[in-house]
Formats: C-alpha cells, structure tokens, sequence
C-alpha cells in the first residue's frame, strides 16, 4: 500500500512541469490581455489634461469679467428705466396741467370778449343817445330833468362797473394766457425730458443685450472646455489605471509561471459535476469582466455578501454570473462546496478564462471552503479575506487547489 501511494506521488509530480507549461501558455482568446500604455503616452495625456484645463481656467476667468460687466449694465438699464418711467408719469402730467391751462385761456378769451361786445354797446348807445336806442331808451325816457339826472347817474355807475369788469376780465386773460404759456414749456421740457432718457434707455438696453449675448457665448466656450477638460481627464486615468493593471499582471503572471503550485493541488479523486454547459464563451467573458471590475474598485471583504458593496468568495461568482444574465432557477447563491458540484469539470489543462477554481482543506468537495474565477494565464479573480479583500492573485496563491475547474 505505501508503495501504490509513493507511486501515486510520482507520477503527479511527473505531470506537475507538464501541467505548468499548459496552463502557463494556453491561450485566452476570451480574456485580452491589458493594454500597457507607455510613460510617454501617459504624458502626452496629462498635458494635453493640464492644456484644457489652463484654457478652461483662462475662459472662466473671461466668463467672470464678462458677468461682472452684466451685473453693472443691467443695474444701469433698471436705472436708465426708471427714469423713463418716471418722465413718463412727468409728461402725463404735464399734458394735462397744459391742456387745462388752454381750456381756461380759451374760455376766459371768450368771456372778455362777450364783455367787451356789451359793454361797448352799452357805451355807444349811451354816447349817442339817440332814438331807437334800445338798451338805454329806459334809462332816457324821463319825465323831467331831476329824473334824467338821476337817469344819467345810473347810467354813468352802470358804465362804471362795466369797465371795472371789463378789467377783471381782461386781467384774467392776460393770466390764462400766461398759465397756457407756461403750461405748454412744461409739457415741451417734459417731452424734451422723455425723449433724452428714452434715449439713454435705449442705449442701456442695448448694451446690456450685446454684453447678454457675449456672456452666452462665452459661456457655451466654458461649458465646452470643460467637457473636453472632463474627457482629457478620463483619457488620462484610463493610461494610468490600464498601465498599472498591466503590470499588475505581468508582476503576477511572472510569479505564477515561476511557482511550482502543482504541489498545492489534491489528487483527482474521480469527482464530477453537471455534465452539461449553461454559460457561452461571452457570457464567461462578462462574468469575468465583472469580476474585475470590483475588484478594481477596491470592494471589500464580508463573509456571506454577494454585492454591489462588498463580497465573500462564492457571493463574488454568484454575482458575476448573475450580471452575465444567468437567473433563478438556473442560477442560484450557493456555497464554493455546492457550486464545485453545480458546474461541469474540466481539466486545468483545459481552463477557460471564466471557469471556477476550487480550494479544499483535504482533498474532499465537503472541505472546500475556497473559489476564484479563473483570469487567465495562471491567475484568477478572487475574494479572498477580510484581510486582502477582493484581489487578482496567482491561481496556487491558496493551497489545496482541486484538480478541476468548474465550468459553469
């Protein structure tokens, strides 16, 4: 019995270079290998990000000048606009004080010239005396020469006080004619006023509209600059982040072609799995790609979690499948032991990039207590620890690797 088991030993540490070389240079048409920018490149980038945002500092810059000037033709065309208004409501007024003031200069005319056509008639038939003289013929017709004098008397007085009325009258024109006159400057200087700060307005407001339109179009420059500055930005990010993947992975896969892991992986004890394939080679690249995607963004290590935030090892191939559009009932959250029994076995000769590896502490599906989703090249996608996180690692980084992978 011990000899069957030296022998057993043997011929797997026969087979240990011959399964290194197959899996060191199997191809993986599924997963690319990163792309590697060059310093140069990454560079080039970061002053073509450093150019725009000069520019979009400089244009910025512009756009606040150009506001500040806005602020102040605006606060001068609400000035300019108010004493429009202003004058405006003067005007108004004025018309009406002059169109008053012509009213009475008109009706004021008319009754000095009534008086004065009466009063000259009286004045006249009284200077005659004469026959047929209508309007004094009372005043003449005595009966004796103390009733004419007295007739006369009234006459003179009547004369009298037509005169003194004659000369309020024409005193009142003279006044009417004085208000209509300086009514009628009021309403010119008012229109003359009206005129000048429509004038002014005017220009207030259209200097506000060009300095308006100006600032639009400085503003379309800025918003354009920082778009471009955005987009040198990501450019930028995406040569750094791919240059250190790649030699994240050039680190790694050197390492994993150097490491005689054969050593770490338990004898095939015959186990099988599902006989059948659910997944497309896409569908694998997809899982594979989500894979990595967390595990680029530094996502932690929590037993039992299987996303967005965090994960454990099988909630991490759970999910990623999952996002490869595999759903219940094909697809369930199960544990690394249940998923080794749940996927097609393959060789590791014969892995894939999105084939699932296990990890067992004796040999024995019951013990597995480990998974990753295989990378390529040697090197797999893993949640692996509170400790490490989620990380990209050699593939026999983990002892008790199973003899087959599960292809799901």
């Amino acid at each position: 019995m011990p000899s069957v088991t030296r022998r057993t030993r043997f011929i797997a540490m026969s087979l240990a270079p011959v399964l290194l070389l197959g899996l060191v240079s199997t191809s993986t048409p599924a997963f690319a290998k990163s792309p590697k920018p060059t310093l140069a490149q990454i560079a080039a980038a970061k002053a073509a990000e450093d150019a725009k945002r000069a520019a979009a500092s400089a244009a910025s810059a512009k756009l606040a000048a150009a506001n500040q000037t806005l602020r102040t033709l605006t606060a001068q065309a609400d000035h300019a606009r108010n004493l429009y208004q202003q004058a405006q409501r003067e005007l108004v007024v004025a018309i009406g004080v002059s169109d008053a003031a012509a009213l009475h200069a008109k009706l004021t005319s008319a009754d000095v010239s009534a008086a004065h056509r009466t009063i000259g008639k009286l004045a006249s038939n009284a200077y005659i005396m004469g026959g047929g003289l209508t309007d004094i013929e009372p005043i003449l017709s005595s009966n004796g020469p103390q009733e004419l004098a007295d007739r006369l008397s009234t006459l003179s007085t009547l004369g009298s006080k037509n005169s003194t009325a004659l000369d309020r009258y024409r005193a009142a024109e003279a006044i009417a004619i004085v208000a209509k006159y300086q009514a009628d400057a009021a309403k010119a200087a008012a229109k003359k006023a009206s005129d000048k700060v429509a004038a002014s307005k005017k220009v207030a407001d259209d200097a506000k509209f060009a300095q308006q339109s100006e600032v639009n179009k400085l503003q379309a420059v800025q918003d354009q600059l920082m778009k471009e500055l955005a987009s040198a930005k990501r450019v930028r990010t995406t040569l750094e982040q791919q240059r250190q993947l790649a030699l994240l992975e050039e680190a790694q896969a050197s390492r994993a072609a150097q490491t005689p892991g054969q050593k770490k992986i338990w004898p095939d004890l015959g186990f099988s799995g599902r006989s059948t394939i659910r997944t497309s080679v896409a569908q694998r690249a997809t899982a594979v790609a989500y894979a990595r995607k967390q595990v680029l963004a530094g996502k932690p290590y929590v037993w039992g979690a299987s996303g967005p935030n965090s994960f454990d090892c099988s909630g991490l191939v759970y999910a990623a499948f999952k996002a490869a559009g595999l759903n219940w009932p094909n697809w369930d959250r199960l544990n690394a032991a249940l998923y080794s029994t749940y996927t097609h076995h393959v060789a590791l000769s014969e892995l894939q990039p999105g084939d699932l590896l296990f990890y067992s502490y004796n040999g024995s599906i019951a013990n597995i207590h480990h998974m990753s989703i295989y990378a390529g090249g040697g090197m797999v996608w893993e949640a692996r620890s509170t400790k490490t996180g989620l990380r990209y690692s050699d593939m026999y980084s983990v002892s008790g690797l199973m003899p087959f992978g599960g292809r799901v």
